[in-house]
């Protein structure tokens, strides 16, 4: 109703201006082509709907299960590089002995030749 009187007050001015003067017109018109009218829409898959509760298990699932594969990789490559270190302190101690087994092995000889010459 309120766009009837606001059409209605600017209209009445422009009745006296002559046609030669080009004016915009205030009213539109709502039409649609038959080429628009026309137009199919295109209906989407029907989807199943996931619920809350498998959608939630689902995740819950995968998300263990990676980070427990993460874990597991994380603990074998600690375990591979304490087994490297142990390996390499058990070959340092093994030469340790070794050179403690030799020296002490050339301190007896020689104690052995001092009571010889006694």
């Amino acid at each position: 109703m309120a766009s009837r009187t606001l059409f209605a007050r600017v209209s009445r001015p422009l009745r006296g201006v002559s046609p030669a003067t080009p004016i915009a017109r205030s009213a539109r018109s709502f039409q649609s082509s038959s080429r628009l009218l026309q137009t199919t829409t295109m209906e989407a898959p029907v989807k199943k709907p996931v619920g809350a509760f498998r959608g939630g298990l689902f995740g819950f699932l995968l998300g263990s299960t990676l980070s427990g594969a993460g874990v597991y990789y994380y603990i074998l490559e600690e375990y591979k590089v304490s087994n490297e270190l142990l390996t390499e302190d058990i070959y340092a101690l093994q030469a340790a002995v070794q050179k403690i087994h030799t020296y002490v092995q050339t301190l007896e000889d020689k104690v052995e030749k001092m009571e010889r010459r006694k």
